[in-house]
Order: structure tokens, then C-alpha cells, then sequence
């Protein structure tokens, strides 16, 4: 087998008693779910808005980053709800690259899964105590989730990962909304069939365990666009495409139908700039449709200190993101600004 076994790590059960959740961090987490779970039931009108770097590359400047959420969000707290985004592992299509803080703590140095599980539940901690802003992560692997899920507020599951049947089992064993994107093919039965999945209880082998969930009602769908079999970019967020996800939705007998749209990735072709007017076209469908005002929940927006993309190197600028290209904070802050004026 060409499989050499390092180390044994910690399980996540060790990991959270050496480095705990304090009272403080778990009133906040409380308030704050309770708050998210009245959105997705319609019983809250604000706007979801996840958001931040397509990577957390560094510690001080996705802190940083997030502080300066804190203003933004008192001046717009009546309209919207933010949920940072802390991602701390990356899917790569080919394989290479950096895979995120998990695998890297730092970027310029060799892996260390050790760390890298220390470093991210570090850094989901301190975000909790210093902003008051409990994140969402990607759950890449689901059995590495337990080592967050006393810390996160929402998970998505990427489009690579949204067809494996533990990711969907995982995420049914959830207690915080779990958005499923659609694969990189756009197919939305797919995406669909996986919300189904995760709101149904399982059975099944879980980190070793026999263990039995009892479904997770906030399991909703991620739009992200997709790419036809000659490599080209398909959008997914016009106002056809949202219609014709809440048909689909109508015709399955699940809990609170919703949908979250992604702003980058194949909805942008990785033109950062076009989230701009993506979030405002997304805004004006829900607006202009009732129905598609109770569907769609929120926004994700990929964004950080600097706008662009860089790669790994000594000479780095600090506070720009070093996988997908990224809005700038001056472009962030209007463009939350201008997301909760349009939330009427």
C-alpha cells in the first residue's frame, strides 16, 4: 500500500478539551444560531451574507478582516446578518496547490496536519472572542468537522464534494444550516438529491463509530455555477435559473426550501469584479418576485483586505488572497452597504 502513516492526531473529543470553547464563546454561538435557524425558517427577514477570503491564508489578516466586519455590521444589523468566512481547507481540482491552514498553517512552509488542527480551531476561537462573529468553514472532510463544530455557525459542502454519500451523511448529523452546492457539472437534481439526503436521519460509520443521525432540516442548496463539456462557464443566478429552482423545489416535500447564491466561481468565471453586479441582479430578482424573496436566504461573496490574487512567495502582500481572486475591502464595504439598502 503506498500509504505511510505519520502520526496518530489527536481526536477532535482531545482537541476540545485541550483547547476549549469558553462560556463566552458558546452564549454568543447560541444567540447567533438561533438567529441564523429563524432565517432559514422565514421567521426573520434579514439577508444572509457569508463572506470573506477564498482562503485563510494568515491569521492576523483574516483577524483583521473581520474585525472591520464588526462597524459594517452594527450599521446594516437591521438588514442583514453576517457569517465570515474562515476556510481553513481547500479543494484543488488537479490536486496540487495550497490546500488550505488544515494542511499549511503557513503557506511558506511544509505541511503539518498537527498544527494545522490546532491552527484552525485557534483561529475559529479567537475570531468568536474578539468579534463576536461566530464563521462558516467548508467541510472538505467530514470526518475533521468535529474538530470545529462547537465553533461554526454554517458549512457549505463545494461542488467536488456534494456527490459523496459521507459528506451527505455527515452533514445530516448537523445542527447549523449545511449548504450543498451544485456539482461543477450545474446539474441541480444532484445538488438537490444531496439537501434530501442531508435532511433524512442515517445510519452508518462515522470516525470509527457506529453512529445515527436524525436529519438536519437546515440542509439547503448553494448556487455556484457550473461548466458544459467544453470547459465553458454556465451562470446560474439570472432570474430563470431561480425560478426554475423554486419549481424545483416545489415538486420535493422538504424543509425550509432555500438557496444561497455564490457570487464567484462559475457564476463570475473568477471575475472578481462581477460580484458587483451579480449580488445586485440577485437582489433585483428578489425584489421583484415574493416567491424568490422567501427562497433566496443570502449571498456568499468571496473578499479580502486587497482585491486580486497573488502567488505563495516571500515578497507577499499582506491581506490578499492567495487562491481565488478576491474583492478588495473598499469595494466590500460599499457593496454591503449598497446589499442593505436593497433588502426593502
Amino acid at each position: 500500500m503506498n500509504m505511510e502513516f505519520y502520526r496518530k492526531l489527536p481526536t477532535p473529543k482531545e482537541l476540545k478539551e485541550e483547547f476549549p470553547a469558553s462560556d463566552k464563546i458558546q452564549k454568543i454561538k447560541a444567540e447567533r444560531d438561533a438567529e441564523i435557524r429563524a432565517i432559514f425558517e422565514g421567521k426573520n427577514d434579514k439577508l444572509l451574507l457569508v463572506i470573506g477570503p477564498c482562503s485563510a491564508d494568515r491569521e492576523d489578516a483574516v483577524l483583521e478582516y473581520i474585525g472591520r466586519l464588526v462597524n459594517v455590521q452594527e450599521k446594516v444589523k437591521d438588514k442583514i446578518f453576517i457569517i465570515p468566512r474562515i476556510y481553513t481547507n481547500k479543494p484543488r481540482t488537479v490536486g496540487t496547490g495550497y490546500k488550505g491552514m488544515l494542511h499549511q498553517p503557513d503557506p511558506e512552509k511544509k505541511e503539518d496536519m498537527l498544527k494545522g488542527i490546532i491552527s484552525i480551531r485557534e483561529l475559529h476561537k479567537r475570531a468568536i472572542e474578539e468579534t463576536g462573529f461566530t464563521c462558516s468553514d467548508e467541510m472538505l472532510y467530514p470526518e475533521n468537522h468535529r474538530y470545529l463544530s462547537d465553533l461554526l455557525s454554517y458549512v457549505a459542502v463545494g461542488a467536488r464534494s456534494v456527490e459523496n454519500q459521507q459528506h451527505r451523511l455527515t452533514a445530516s448529523g448537523m445542527d447549523i444550516p449545511v449548504g450543498m452546492k451544485n456539482p461543477t457539472s450545474g446539474d441541480l437534481s444532484v445538488m438537490l438529491n444531496s439537501v434530501t439526503a442531508a435532511q433524512h436521519p442515517h445510519h452508518f460509520i462515522y470516525r470509527g463509530c457506529d453512529v445515527e443521525t436524525s436529519g438536519n432540516d437546515l440542509a439547503h442548496t448553494i448556487l455556484r455555477g457550473g461548466v458544459n463539456q467544453y470547459g465553458q462557464t454556465i451562470p446560474n443566478y439570472h432570474y430563470e435559473d431561480l425560478i426554475r429552482l423554486y419549481n424545483l423545489y416545489s415538486q420535493k416535500d422538504l424543509k425550509n426550501p432555500a438557496v444561497v447564491i455564490d457570487a464567484n466561481h462559475s457564476n463570475s468565471n473568477k471575475k472578481y469584479k462581477e460580484q458587483i453586479r451579480i449580488v445586485s441582479e440577485v437582489m433585483h430578482s428578489r425584489n421583484y418576485n415574493p416567491e424568490l424573496k422567501r427562497l433566496v436566504k443570502g449571498v456568499m461573496i468571496e473578499s479580502y483586505l486587497v482585491e486580486g490574487r497573488q502567488d505563495i512567495s516571500e515578497n507577499h502582500v499582506y491581506g490578499q488572497s492567495i487562491t481565488d481572486p478576491c474583492l478588495g475591502w473598499e469595494d466590500t464595504e460599499k457593496l454591503i452597504y449598497s446589499i442593505a439598502e436593497r433588502n426593502a
